[in-house]
């Protein structure tokens, strides 16, 4: 049975909906009281209501199921960005993953999975596709990438010293049905808009989003196949492995792709772009479990249109 902490959430709940078409059965630690979400309804899935943070509440779930796999997609890091009490929120997001770890190797998983991201790769240099094995800046301007640098240094720490199999994955911008608004990308707020037949509010973006911009986008069911066959292959070669499409989307061709399903859309965005696309190579993803992206742009903004306009908010 895999565990997957954060497991009704976005990318959890679609990473959940993976491993129980891959054949496993799934248990889901939730902080919160949460129904499940539409693309798990009527599924056998078990959900324990605990904190990560709790470290006897999380040993207690090993107790109750037979654990052979976690996959970590809760949050491991403060947020808000600038939280009241940054040093309690240091400690109670770091000490959420070592409790993960301790569990880990208490119930003897045969592999522990630890979501990070694309954003580690911020600042370092770009000349193309991003490799796993590419030098990282020391610096980051935001807490995400900050502690999800760290919390790969503690892993391959804790790897090393107590023989847990532990991985990273190095997540792409993600969209999809059950996601939010990005403040990093457009392509939730234009899919939103062409829904809804409205014009796109891009208030909540950290920069102005024009045409030209770009990023590895990947669609949220690929995002959680992808993690699904990191956690149940039989062997993996590496420690971390990126997880995306391997090519940048631009906003321009999301907006041509969702014009092909709502041709009077209005999500033309202006011209112009100066940001360097990030686009993950993905071939380490590819060679060890024979993963493919399955959404292309046309494809993934068809299905999250579909979505939303069968009555879904998100």
């Amino acid at each position: 049975m895999i565990l997957v902490t954060g497991g009704l959430g976005f990318i959890g709940s679609h990473t959940v909906r993976a491993v129980l078409d891959q054949g496993e059965r799934c248990v889901v630690v939730q902080r919160r009281a949460h129904e499940l979400p539409p693309v798990l309804a009527g599924e056998p899935v078990k959900v324990e209501r605990a904190d990560i943070t709790d470290r006897e509440a999380l040993l207690a779930v090993g107790r109750r199921h037979e654990i052979t796999g976690i996959v970590h997609l809760a949050g491991s890091y403060p947020w808000p960005p600038v939280p009241d009490e940054p040093v309690e929120a240091t400690r109670q997001a770091l000490g959420g993953l070592l409790n993960i770890a301790e569990a880990a190797q208490e119930w003897g998983v045969r592999r522990l999975g630890v979501a990070s991201t694309i954003g580690v790769y911020f600042g370092a240099a770009n000349d193309g596709l991003l490799r796993e094995d590419a030098p990282l800046s020391m610096t980051a301007a935001v807490s995400i990438p900050t502690f999800k640098k760290v919390g790969e240094m503690l892993g391959g720490f804790l790897a090393d010293t107590t023989g847990l199999d532990i991985v990273n994955y190095r997540i792409s911008g993600t969209w999809g049905p059950l996601g939010h608004l990005d403040p990093f990308f457009a392509a939730p707020a234009l899919v939103h808009a062409a829904a809804r037949g409205t014009t796109p509010d891009l208030t909540h973006l950290v920069h102005p989003s024009s045409a030209e911009d770009g990023l590895d986008l990947t669609y949220v069911k690929d995002t959680g196949r992808a993690i699904a066959l990191l956690q149940l292959a039989e062997t993996l070669n590496h420690r971390t492995y990126n997880v995306g499409s391997g090519r940048a989307t631009t906003n321009a061709q999301i907006s041509r792709a969702i014009k092909k399903t709502v041709p009077d859309a209005r999500v033309d965005l202006p011209t112009g772009g100066t940001t360097p696309h990030l686009v993950l190579d993905i071939s380490r993803l590819e060679e060890d479990t024979g993963y493919q992206p399955e959404y292309d742009t046309e494809r993934a903004a068809a299905d999250y249109i579909a979505w939303l306009r069968a009555g879904h908010d998100s």
